[in-house]
């Protein structure tokens, strides 16, 4: 493929933390901020490095309460590397004149280079020019080289490199009354006459950390230790228009990493041996082109080059060394500290995109729920309930990890947080076991710890529904939905809200899937899950009664987000976005106006909505009959129409669910949601929120939406469904996919022509359904189908 580039022009302070961000570079394993290697972390610059899985829980005093929060910790920083002429400033954008500066970050081998042209008195100039590589296929390295070349002078160039270990965790304004500081016991020394090495350990966690830089160059290298820093000093002569080169080569390890006895040792080991650059950047762009090949994304202008790089970022999150680890999916990847690096259900729109190119990554992030079933199981029993309750916010230990106390900016004021009221999350789980065994034909895990999480969560969701004799109905009180911005009732002194529609249509869901799924078990394997589980035939009988009877409010001719949502009050839209401008974050303007968004029919993103993103029309459509509705086209159209004029998009995922769904319902004005989501990061539409860290299933979801949300692809009943939306806007594209088995199953639609072409290998044909015929096609086939007007 050609070599697609992320580029900025200039230096601009201001817009420092966002660059950093998306110019990220990772692998799975760990991920590196677009820092500028010359500066370090203050009001403007946040360099920043996470390794996956690498969490440390802290206590601080907030507000006159003690709370307690679990991190991604910010682990040592190795990029630093400085320089001076002898008696001068250390050279960075802020401290002298730059002349120009350029940072690209060069797609296709996953390389950020940087050009910078330094202004240094009398006519003199000093071009620095730096590329850097978090390696894909060695995940534990490193690279920085830096190339110097003066004009209009000769002389010394002092330059010092350095393993810093006095970082903290403050790359978020709003957590810096939280204790930052995760880093104890650091250590550092020689390894060899060019290598240093620094250790250190997270205060609570106790997970040690071994880090080594080796530092290559034509000049003396001394070694100058300061803990909590390990600095390597050298002296360049510079002759005017030649180039001097310096390269940094850094391993990481943590205890947490297999087939290692320290992880001290191993960096040390690895850094002493790895290749030089040159060889390191030749196997890393191989490694990159292999990634490129099995997600082959083809899609024209400048939605394609977004979605490139979209595509880039979930892939230094989530790369198949990721199925390695015992690790979740980072609701903002591992590219800064918002949301303290915690898994959300934004994995609910991220492995629907992994299951067709990366099912072994699906596979990883699903045994990280099941390692943790045990811990939502008792947290089920901590409240009273049987089954398995997965917490809003996760983290190390599958503990619930949201805050108890949120900041709004806005006002100054330390609000409660009611977060973990959102007990949806479990049906995201059984709803990612469910579509990736339907993509990966992976019986194995359905059958062993897929059906073990969806049993338990359909027993909870069975345990949680109260039946209401003035209904006949079954209810789910006193919970939170997707939207947020609704925890409690205006007149009700309690948190919580009755029967979300999305949350009961997705219990139902989970429930009439664990039934079938026990249906369909190899009789063993039934009995042996039985027995395990105490499973009594009273209990499914009480689950097909719930999947059936579990109450779906309306009002006006609409599914209603909750039960009394109509009778809230309207909001003046209009007059708020005449007053304010951007009101995404209508919740924090209402608090400070010292009222709430709990009075009003306003929502922060997709809720009743988020239904028609899971489900297909004709799913929807089932599923609401099983619940004893009738869900015709008119309804879910009036509905759609309503929640769209009371939304205000205060998540990135907002955008990408309404596009999906008007996509879906072929409405014109899909491509404007489209395009919102496109933009979320890039344009940093949430007002500064992009430089904490990218929307990792914003990223992923706008993916999907090409992958299967204007395909209609779905993987259902052993076949690929399609049936393909017209898009004027995207009027033709092409991906690869990994189906059961098959690799690089190619799709390409242009306007009413659809061409399918599977590898050859020695499966069997790939079964294809669309809406006005049913087809196969057989390994080596490529077939091109008209498709109706």
């Amino acid at each position: 493929m050609t070599d697609p580039t992320w580029a900025y022009d200039g230096y601009v302070a201001e817009d420092e933390r966002l660059r950093e961000s998306l110019c990220t570079l990772g692998n799975g394993y760990f991920a590196t901020r677009g820092a500028l290697p010359e500066c370090t972390a203050d009001d403007v610059h946040y360099p920043g490095t996470y390794a996956a899985g690498v969490y440390n829980r802290l206590t601080s005093e907030v507000a006159g309460r003690r709370v307690e929060n679990e991190d991604m910790v910010n682990l040592p920083n190795w990029l630093p590397l400085r320089f001076r002429i002898p008696g001068g400033r250390w050279l960075t954008p802020d401290t002298a004149p730059v002349l120009d500066h350029r940072l690209e970050v060069r797609l296709a081998p996953g390389v950020l280079e940087r050009t910078s042209r330094y202004g240094i008195g009398d006519g003199r100039t000093l071009t620095v020019r730096q590329q850097r590589l978090v390696h894909m296929g060695d995940a534990h390295l490193g690279a920085l080289r830096t190339e110097f070349t003066a004009d209009g002078y000769a002389g010394d160039l002092e330059v010092e490199a350095a393993l810093d270990g006095g970082v903290t965790n403050s790359g978020v304004p709003r957590y810096r009354d939280l204790d930052g500081r995760h880093l104890t016991h650091l250590h550092t020394g020689d390894a060899a006459p060019d290598t240093v090495w620094l250790r250190c350990r997270t205060r609570t966690s106790d997970l040690r950390i071994g880090m080594a830089a080796r530092l290559t160059c034509d000049a003396d290298i001394t070694a100058e230790h300061t803990p909590p820093r390990a600095a390597q000093r050298l002296c360049l002569r510079l002759t005017a228009g030649r180039t001097a080169t310096v390269d940094k080569t850094v391993a990481l390890h943590t205890s947490h990493d297999p087939a290692i006895s320290d992880p001290l040792q191993a960096a040390v080991t690895r850094a002493c041996h790895a290749p030089d650059f040159d060889a390191l950047l030749d196997t890393h762009t191989t490694a990159w082109d292999q990634l490129w090949r099995r997600a082959d994304l083809e899609v024209p202008g400048e939605a394609g080059r977004i979605l490139r790089l979209h595509l880039f970022h979930v892939l230094q999150t989530l790369s198949p060394h990721t199925a390695d680890l015992d690790v979740g999916a980072p609701a903002r990847g591992l590219h800064g500290e918002a949301y303290r690096g915690h898994v959300f259900w934004d994995e609910l729109f991220v492995l629907p995109y992994l299951n067709l190119h990366f099912p072994e990554v699906s596979r990883a992030l699903l045994r990280y729920r099941h390692r943790r079933l045990e811990r939502a199981c008792a947290a089920a029993r901590d409240i009273g309930r049987r089954g398995a309750l997965y917490p809003w916010q996760s983290g190390s230990d599958g503990r619930e990890e949201t805050q108890r106390l949120h900041l709004n900016p806005r006002s100054g004021r330390w609000l409660p947080d009611h977060s973990s009221l959102q007990r949806h999350v479990g049906s995201a789980v059984a709803y990612n076991v469910w579509k990736y065994c339907e993509a990966s034909g992976d019986a194995e895990f359905l059958h062993t710890k897929g059906a073990e999480m969806m049993l338990q969560i359909a027993r909870f969701w069975a345990d949680s529904a109260e039946y209401d004799e003035r209904l006949g109905r079954h209810r789910i009180r006193g919970i939170v939905g997707p939207d947020e911005y609704h925890e409690s009732y205006p007149w009700a002194s309690e948190p919580g809200l009755d029967d979300n529609a999305y949350t009961n249509v997705t219990a139902a869901w989970v429930l009439a899937r664990a039934l079938e799924l026990l249906e369909a078990l190899p009789e063993p394997r039934r009995r042996e899950l039985v027995e395990r589980t105490r499973l009594g035939d009273g209990e499914l009988e009480r689950w097909d009664e719930v999947s059936r009877t579990l109450y779906v409010p309306f009002h006006d001719g609409v599914i209603s987000q909750f039960e009394r949502y109509g009778e809230l009050e309207e909001l003046d839209w209009e007059g708020y976005r005449e007053r304010y401008g951007d009101i995404r974050r209508l919740d924090r303007i209402l608090e400070a106006e010292d009222d709430t968004v709990n009075r009003y029919q306003a929502s922060k993103q997709a809720d009743v909505l988020m239904l028609g993103y899971l489900f297909s029309p004709a799913e929807l459509r089932e599923l609401f009959a099983r619940l004893g509705h009738r869900l015709d086209a008119d309804t879910w159209r009036r509905t759609v129409d309503h929640y769209l004029a009371r939304t205000s998009h205060g998540s990135t995922l907002s955008g990408l669910v309404h596009g999906w769904v008007l996509a879906r319902d072929r409405r014109a004005e899909a491509w404007e949601f489209c395009q919102e989501a496109l933009r979320g990061d890039v344009a940093d539409v949430q007002g500064g929120t992009t430089g904490e860290g990218i929307h990792l299933g914003a990223m992923a979801g706008t993916l999907d939406l090409v992958q299967r949300g204007l395909t209609g692809l779905e993987t259902r009943d052993g076949a690929l469904r399609l049936d393909p939306v017209p898009l004027p806007e995207l009027s033709s594209y092409g991906f690869s996919l990994r189906y059961q088995g098959h690799w690089n199953v190619r799709l390409r639609l242009e306007k009413c022509l659809l061409e399918i072409s599977v590898p050859a290998s020695d499966r069997s044909p790939i079964g294809v359904r669309l809406p006005d015929r049913t087809l196969s096609v057989r390994p080596g086939e490529t077939r091109r189908l008209v498709l109706p007007g």
